[in-house]
């Protein structure tokens, strides 16, 4: 559980947040609405719980609402699930770095102007040690997770109690008062107070976002996993649920105030607005500090602990991205390099990929949670949707298949829990999109189409390529050239030069010659003289070049060799030089990289680079000397 479900778990600490914001446009319903909203949640998180619970006893391979839509619905639903899912993926990693950033704030508020770059830091070093591939992480990431368990529970019993006993704790903000626009008469006020408490129920919705990790870990739990990832989720459910309701009772009688824009809409007892510098604190905190304000000390084990969980939540979009990408990359819808791992077994182009969108939406929103989260539950709805209306498919053909009655009965039970589910998501679905659409949540559509399209696009590119490239497709592939054409490229006589002519020698083919471009006649025909000199047993040709050009009159040649000799196949070989420093590359090797790139446009040509190695990549690398293999055997 902590470490699978710690998104699910640690989704408490901003939670609460989304609730009270949206209840502050107004007062009238705020203290009484916040706590059944956090039990209205807390439901939706036990029905969609126990779906899941069947999904991963019926597909235990890890492929989540992506294999189940792909397998019941087609491969567009499964595409739409997958591109839903990596958004997702991509705002936990924001959102857990965002909140992050807030609490950490909190607890030292001289990091407060810094608060993006304390969110990218905390995404990289968690990219970094996803990239690392220690096994050891994941356990060690999971201790927060019990941490954070027992801070809320702390905070949450403590409170109880003082209420219980008529000691009922006084936020700082309670005595403060919200500022609200005129909403004009009481029709118009009833339909934005039922607006404002959907949208409400929309925002603490977001707790629902870890049931997926659950999902797509499946392979990683013992045996039987279908059954232990089940068991995962309904304790993972269970405490969120409990967790959420706690939570915003709490802060429902505390009188905790968290509005959007603090020095705009909240006032304090005198009537003076507050300061422009006024930093509000998340719920969790507001909580902590009114709960212990006898022990200031746990309101700073409180907030580090909460800060601790939301990288171990930040871990699980670093494991999940990854390898959702890589069975994406496995069915040609992403790049292929997605699919390979790297030199510590991950994924580890899926990671920097992940980095990379993460922070671009960070600095996009400024770190500010609340953007990020109307970003959210688009897609976490509509995976919800898709999967289990493919569950409810999946049900239907098996009933067709079996006979023995209390098999049927309990696929007729399961059946009946996924339909509720997907209506249920389908309705929650529909609040989302009519209470967060204009917020925000238009962005998140926006990118799940875009990505949708991407992939169908590289996906049917692949499948052209392989369609393409297949053996009996073009038999001109395994027609042996009539004879081979070897061209030296020549600038000057030197050793890289020298062994270039060694090589093609060495390959005996029909034709060989040496081809040199006289951009300056003098050295041309200086160059020349030497090569007779030096009774070189290749002849030189010498192409004219009245515009001072390299690489069109050596690729005009080439041209009129092909022309000749439509079936002979051409060999260039190209001396280049291996550099040790960045800058070298710059100064040497450029005209080789042109006509090699031009060349590569050529039918029935073949590009030979010739290297040879510098002293400078023989002191960065090692090695005897230049052009030393020592310096390989010493890496390998």
């Amino acid at each position: 559980m902590p470490v699978f479900a710690s998104d699910m778990l640690s989704s408490v600490a901003y939670a609460p947040d989304e609730i009270l914001l949206a209840l502050s446009l107004t007062s009238l319903v705020a203290l009484t609405v916040a706590p059944w909203i956090g039990v209205a949640v807390g439901i939706v998180i036990l029905v969609i719980v126990a779906c899941y619970r069947i999904n991963v006893k019926a597909y235990p391979s890890g492929g989540g609402d992506y294999e189940v839509a792909s397998k019941n619905l087609g491969s567009g639903a499964g595409l739409v699930v997958a591109a839903a899912l990596l958004v997702d993926y991509v705002l936990t990693l924001a959102v857990s770095m965002t909140v992050f950033a807030a609490y950490i704030t909190t607890a030292f508020p001289a990091l407060a102007p810094y608060r993006v770059p304390v969110a990218i830091v905390g995404i990289l070093l968690i990219c970094f040690a996803g990239l690392r591939g220690s096994r050891a992480t994941p356990m060690l990431l999971a201790v927060p997770t019990y941490l954070f368990l027992g801070a809320v529970f702390l905070t949450m019993s403590v409170g109880l109690i003082r209420v219980g006993l008529g000691d009922t704790p006084h936020a700082q903000t309670a005595d403060y008062t919200i500022v609200h626009s005129n909403i004009g008469d009481q029709a118009t006020l009833g339909l934005a107070t039922v607006l404002i408490v959907l949208r409400a129920f929309s925002s603490g919705a977001v707790a629902l976002a870890g049931v997926q990790t659950v999902a797509t870990a499946v392979p990683a739990f013992k045996k039987p996993r279908g059954k232990n990832a089940g068991n995962t989720l309904l304790l993972s459910g269970l405490l969120a649920a409990l967790m959420l309701t706690g939570l915003t009772y709490l802060a429902s009688v505390t009188g905790i105030k968290y509005v959007d824009d603090p020095h705009i809409y909240l006032v304090r007892a005198d009537g003076s607005p507050v300061s422009a510098e006024y930093e509000q604190e998340p719920v969790l905190a507001q909580l902590a500090h009114a709960i212990f304000d006898n022990a200031p000390v746990m309101f700073f084990i409180v907030v580090l602990i909460t800060a601790l969980v939301l990288i171990a939540a930040a871990n699980t979009a670093v494991e999940g991205f990854p390898g959702l990408a890589s069975r994406l990359a496995r069915d040609e819808f992403l790049p292929r390099q997605l699919a390979t791992k790297g030199d510590r077994l991950t994924f580890s182009n899926g990671i920097l990929l992940l980095a990379a969108a993460a922070i671009v939406l960070v600095i996009a929103t400024s770190a500010s949670a609340t953007v990020l989260i109307q970003l959210y539950l688009v897609g976490v709805f509509a995976s919800f949707v898709l999967g289990q209306a493919g569950m409810v498919l999946h049900w239907r053909k098996r009933l067709r298949l079996v006979i023995d009655s209390k098999t049927r009965v309990r696929m007729h039970f399961n059946r009946v829990v996924n339909t509720v589910g997907c209506v249920l998501a389908a309705g929650v679905l529909i609040v989302v999109i009519v209470s967060k659409f204009l917020a925000g949540a238009w962005l998140a559509v926006v990118a799940m189409a875009g990505l949708y399209l991407v992939m169908g696009a590289i996906h049917r590119h692949y499948s052209r390529v392989t369609r393409e490239l297949a053996p009996d497709a073009d038999v001109n592939s395994r027609t042996i050239p009539s004879n081979t054409h070897a061209i030296v490229v020549v600038s000057e006589i030197d050793k890289p030069t020298l062994r270039a002519l060694s090589y093609a020698r060495v390959t005996r083919s029909s034709q060989l010659e040496a081809v040199t471009v006289a951009v300056d006649e003098e050295a041309a025909a200086d160059l020349q003289k030497r090569w007779n000199q030096m009774e070189l047993p290749v002849p030189l040709t010498v192409l004219g070049s009245p515009y001072r050009e390299l690489v069109r009159p050596m690729l005009a040649h080439i041209l009129a060799i092909r022309r000749r000799s439509p079936r002979d196949l051409v060999i260039v070989y190209i001396p280049q030089f291996v550099v040790g420093r960045w800058w070298e590359h710059i100064l040497h090797n450029q005209v080789a990289l042109k006509l090699r790139t031009r060349l590569l446009l050529v039918p029935n040509v073949v590009v030979v680079s010739v290297p040879w190695r510098l002293k400078s990549f023989s002191r960065q690398y090692g090695g005897d000397g230049p052009d030393s293999d020592t310096s390989l055997y010493r890496q390998a």
